[in-house]
């Protein structure tokens, strides 16, 4: 399953529990996965320990803890999918510049969040 819009899917047992939970935005907080769907299938996932394992050419490996402690609200922010509005946890600085060095673009990291419903990503 893809757990990250764009990515490689992962076979772990677990991927389909997080399908599409996290995806890319630019820096107007717009969905911008699929503009760099080259670049982010050679971006490969796993699922060790509670944590995202992302390994990519060139790339130091990157884990991202799975469960944010969403309810600090320094983290929540509202983006734009399509013509909707969806909020949504910031996995911080380190997978933003990770993800903009792999898409070389400035980007974030964001999960959406789990009072929210997994948007259609088109």
């Amino acid at each position: 399953m893809e757990m990250i819009v764009g990515c490689t899917p992962s076979s772990h047992e677990d991927a389909a529990r997080f399908a599409q939970r996290w995806f890319l935005v630019d820096a107007q907080d717009r969905f911008c996965s699929h503009a760099h769907q080259q670049k982010l299938l050679g971006v490969q996932i796993d699922i060790s320990h509670g944590n995202l394992v992302l390994r990519a050419p060139g790339m130091l490996r990157l884990d991202i803890p799975m469960d944010v402690i969403e309810d600090d609200d320094s983290v929540c922010r509202e983006v734009v999918v399509g013509e909707h509005t969806v909020k949504v946890v910031d996995e911080g600085d380190l997978p933003a510049v990770w993800f903009g060095n792999v898409i070389g673009a400035p980007c974030r990291l964001v999960k959406v969040h789990p009072d929210e419903s997994v948007p259609k990503f088109e």
